[in-house]
């Protein structure tokens, strides 16, 4: 029975790159890969009521101007990803935007993080750390008005270079 559990998460370990041949953590030694241009876009959703909403596009928010502050969060965030995911690469970033787009009639700020690097390993999850600490921003600033605030659809929308080659969500239109 031992040598059968052995044997499942040895495979296991195969398919998963940051598990060793025992089923324990490890950080993938990317040394032998080359260095490549690599993109990822992620993006995440912010539910608020409207009235919020319109508070944030106003500018006239308690703590100052949110999108500003958001923005600064999630290229801050993207930078110190390593810090925050215990086994993610430090990668040489050449590139974060952090972009929004509010939808004030059903009260949803969609906000859209892009990441650029030359490096052996992707930029998936400084995209995806930026969108949420972007994300996270808008919520701890607009709390006071609206603890019902959600966060949503956190996503990788797009990536691409490196070995597994170049990906877009489906239903997604990679012109956007």
């Amino acid at each position: 029975m031992a040598s059968k559990k052995r044997a499942r998460s040895a495979a296991r370990a195969r398919q998963l790159t940051h598990l060793d041949g025992r089923g324990q953590a490890q950080m993938v030694d990317v040394a032998d890969k080359p260095v490549t241009a690599r993109e990822a876009v992620a993006g995440v959703e912010v539910h608020m009521q409207p009235a919020t909403l319109r508070l944030l596009q106003s500018g006239a928010a308690a703590k100052g101007d949110v999108l500003a502050v958001a923005r600064v969060a999630g290229i801050q965030a993207a930078k110190r990803t390593p810090e925050l995911i215990p086994l993610c690469h430090s990668i040489a970033l050449s590139k974060c935007e952090v972009r929004f787009d509010a939808k004030p009639r059903v009260g949803v700020l969609s906000i859209q993080t892009r990441v650029r690097a030359l490096d052996r390993t992707g930029a998936e999850m400084e995209a995806l750390t930026a969108a949420a600490v972007a994300a996270l921003t808008v919520y701890d600033m607009l709390k006071a008005v609206d603890r019902s605030m959600v966060i949503r659809e956190l996503a990788v929308l797009e990536k691409r270079g490196g070995r597994s080659g170049d990906y877009v969500r489906p239903g997604r239109d990679p012109r956007r």
